[in-house]
Formats: structure tokens, sequence, C-alpha cells
């Protein structure tokens, strides 16, 4: 992702559903995750409301809900099949 590049990070895992995107990220301790998510959701807003037109209207795109967490010492492994999982889960 071009936006998690941009904040000076990788993508380790990206999951999509219906309903919700979960990203498993890697950023620098000196990126706010409120600044992240601000960059990631409106970039997506932009190229969604562009390729889906009929989307325009919407006042809230994406859903003004969200959810941050950090690692906190979980292991890597663990949360990256979290994310994979969540397919499943749907």
């Amino acid at each position: 992702m071009e936006a998690v590049q941009d904040l000076g990070g990788k993508v380790i895992e990206i999951e999509v559903i219906p309903d919700d995107v979960h990203l498993l990220i890697e950023l620098a301790p000196t990126v706010w995750r409120s600044q992240a998510l601000q960059v990631l959701k409106g970039r997506s807003s932009r190229r969604t409301r562009a390729e889906s037109p009929h989307l325009r209207r919407l006042s809230s795109l994406p859903s003004p809900s969200w959810s941050v967490s950090t690692l906190g010492g979980a292991p890597r492994e663990v949360v990256r099949r979290y994310v994979l999982n969540q397919r499943l889960a749907a």
C-alpha cells in the first residue's frame, strides 16, 4: 500500500472482507496511530469514491468507526494468522 510506504512503514499482512479491512503494518514509533488512520482512511475513501461514483453521495466512507491496536508483545506470527483468519470468521 502506497499510503503505508508514504508513512515510512511496511505492510505485513492485509485481509479484506465485505465490511472490514484488517491490516498488520509496521510503522516507526514516531508515527502517531491517529495520523496513520487519517492517511489510510482518507486515501481509501478518495479511491473508493473515484472508482464507484454511486458511493459519492455517502456522508461517511469508510465507516467512521475504527480500531487500532499495537502488538503489545504478542508474537507477530500470531497476529498475522489472526488477520488472515478474519475471512473464515466472517
